[in-house]
């Protein structure tokens, strides 16, 4: 399970529409409570690939994302991407070039009006999805 405030998820979707054309990605920091995670921080990051069909982080941005993530005593818990034509659903592509079998894979169709957010976890070229549960802001 992945949860996020409604704020992060609106900063999610924000930065996924900003790409457009392109995919957009980024990095979701937080805290890791065994397969479950908890949202702290959304860091958009500019998709490498510049590409509506795939989308890369920088190394070195990631590297700096990692860095920020140690500094605030967060972890990182997956990554974002959109798909800006097609189902919020992995691609074969996505599943092939997913890193860490712990991370949440959040993907955001914006094939429709409006946006679809879904999260999966990908292990050994196995894709099952995970519940998303967004609340309000605490405070």
């Amino acid at each position: 399970m992945l949860s996020l405030a409604d704020h992060h998820f609106d900063e999610v979707v924000a930065h996924c529409l900003a790409a457009l054309p392109f995919e957009g990605c980024g990095v979701l920091l937080g805290r890791a409570q065994g397969t479950a995670g908890a949202v702290v921080e959304v860091v958009g990051v500019a998709n490498a690939a510049r590409s509506a069909l795939r989308y890369r982080i920088d190394p070195r941005e990631f590297l700096r994302v990692d860095e920020r993530a140690d500094a605030a005593g967060l972890s990182i818990l997956g990554v974002f991407h959109s798909h800006t034509h097609t189902e919020a659903y992995p691609s074969p592509t996505d599943v092939a070039e997913a890193p860490d079998a712990s991370w949440h894979y959040v993907l955001v169709s914006l094939r429709d009006t409006h946006p679809v957010l879904r999260s999966y976890a990908i292990v050994d070229g196995a894709v099952a999805e995970e519940p998303v549960v967004v609340d309000a802001a605490p405070g």
